[in-house]
């Protein structure tokens, strides 16, 4: 690292004889914006009537049984084998020869169909934001 800062020139502002740190940390450091005491701890307490969250008490009950454990254990384990099986699928068809070259080829067709059939006018992008409104209002019931 010595080496490689020894090659390079010199930096554009020579003209800055201290750095700005050293002007403005003393301001900040100062007692008036710091207090009186430098090294005072902070206590913060949460005020309810419940020492609980009503979250981890629902965590608590919907997981008490042991049929819960289970399940949510399969259901982490088949995602691990989902994301490994998906990541081994990838890397292989990006081996093969052609195949990467032909994908990317499609995705670069399809995100200029894209642009051209809903973002280039002004009309079109009113219909993909009223179909991003159906469906929004689709999926949450509306």
């Amino acid at each position: 690292m010595a080496l490689s800062l020894g090659i390079l020139p010199p930096p554009l502002m020579t003209f800055v004889k201290r750095p700005l740190v050293s002007r403005v940390a003393p301001k900040l450091l100062s007692p008036k914006y710091l207090g009186e005491k430098r090294n005072s701890l902070v206590v913060a307490k949460a005020v309810g009537n419940s020492s609980e969250s009503s979250s981890g008490s629902l965590v608590k009950i919907s997981l008490s049984s042991s049929e819960d454990w289970i399940a949510l254990a399969g259901l982490g384990f088949a995602g691990i084998v989902a994301i490994w099986a998906a990541s081994n699928l990838i890397s292989s068809v990006d081996k093969l020869p052609l195949i990467p070259n032909v994908m990317e080829f499609i995705g670069i067709l399809y995100s200029s169909w894209f642009v051209y059939r809903y973002l280039l006018f002004k009309p079109d992008r009113e219909e993909l934001a009223t179909i991003i409104k159906n469906v929004i209002s689709s999926i949450t019931g509306q």
